[in-house]
């Protein structure tokens, strides 16, 4: 797990950086800039709407006596995009767009459902009931 925390910690600014001089080379840097706060600002009013959405609709299964497991991957697959949209860069922009977009986040829930069944599987992950 740290190897990978180190590899983006490494590469995500190299590649960020990358795509500032990409983007300010055809558009300007003034231009890159306000892209940037746009792209920022629409993610973030994005992730609301949709985070209140996600809230609602577990506290309605909730209520129902259903356990809302894919609402809760969809909250945190929208927490994660939020995440992403809030740094700078556009590399991170178009993840944390795809994370939080409705139409789009079917696949990454799908994914971590996936790996959240694999590491149930291997004991890495223990679920405790009362």
């Amino acid at each position: 797990m740290m190897k990978w925390v180190l590899a983006a910690v490494i590469f995500v600014p190299a590649i960020e950086i990358f795509g500032f001089s990409f983007v300010a080379e055809r558009v300007g840097g003034m231009n890159t800039l306000l892209l940037t706060l746009l792209t920022s600002a629409i993610g973030v009013a994005m992730m609301r709407f949709e985070g209140r959405k996600a809230m609602e609709d577990a506290r309605q299964r909730m209520n129902a006596g259903m356990v809302p497991g894919s609402t809760m991957a969809d909250g945190l697959c929208i927490f994660l995009g939020g995440l992403l949209l809030i740094l700078p860069g556009f590399v991170t922009d178009i993840i944390g767009f795809t994370l939080v977009f409705p139409l789009t986040r079917p696949l990454y829930r799908f994914l971590l459902l996936l790996w959240m069944k694999k590491n149930m599987k291997n004991g890495k992950i223990t679920i405790f009931r009362r």
